[in-house]
């Protein structure tokens, strides 16, 4: 059986999924309902096999091991820290990592 990780989001994620579904949202609301629930079942994903994503490049600037999921035009970055994942922020692809 597949090693089970708890999965958190942290204080930025969680803003950074709000902003999101907010833009998305004036537009359509239910687009933004769609959006924010496929990022999240990304998101909860990660509870099995979290290392099957790419390490992040700005890694070698941060000096952190961070990977990412990409979805569409987002970028979700996560650590994995002993049995945990840690959602750190969920970005724009065009914006630049802020962390």
């Amino acid at each position: 059986m597949a090693k089970k990780y708890n999965v958190n989001i942290t204080f930025n994620a969680k803003t950074d999924l709000e902003h999101i579904f907010f833009y998305i949202a004036e537009d359509s609301i239910n687009n933004a309902k769609k959006f924010i629930h496929e990022l999240e079942e990304k998101i909860y994903s990660l509870d099995t096999m979290p290392e099957r994503f790419a390490l992040i490049s700005e890694n070698i600037f941060f000096g952190t091991n961070y990977r990412q999921i990409i979805l569409k035009k987002y970028r979700i970055i996560y650590k994995i820290s002993g049995n945990s994942v840690f959602i750190m922020r969920v970005v724009h692809g065009a914006n630049l990592l802020e962390l």
